[in-house]
């Protein structure tokens, strides 16, 4: 008996996500080298944008994951990320940054005058 008087939930799995593991190892050598290029990198993915698209092609091609078109999940020529030799993170912390030192003028408290 249901005593919160809802009704059954109906769930739905994801859309994209939940795909058969690669058990046979087909697309493993390509999952490597990505990997290993992601170590080489220091994470910065959009280095091995190639590496990540042969990766996912390969799955596509044994049927581990649903076949989309590649432009669609982030590969075609526009979305290509522009490599810049720093980013903006910790570059603050390098310049020796200082949290609320933008702030022009003191404020002052709503019990002081």
């Amino acid at each position: 008996m249901n005593f919160s008087g809802q009704q059954k939930q109906l769930v739905k799995p994801p859309q994209r996500g939940i795909f058969p593991l690669d058990h046979d190892g087909e697309c493993k050598q390509k999952m490597k080298s990505y990997l290993a290029c992601l170590d080489k990198e220091k994470r910065n993915h959009y280095k091995c944008r190639e590496l990540s698209k042969e990766y996912l092609q390969c799955r596509m091609d044994r049927d581990l994951m649903a076949k989309e078109d590649l432009d669609g999940l982030g590969f075609s020529k526009g979305s290509e990320i522009k490599y810049t030799p720093e980013s903006a993170e910790g570059q603050k912390a390098a310049e020796g940054f200082i949290a609320g030192k933008h702030i022009e003028k003191p404020r002052k408290w709503f019990w002081q005058s």
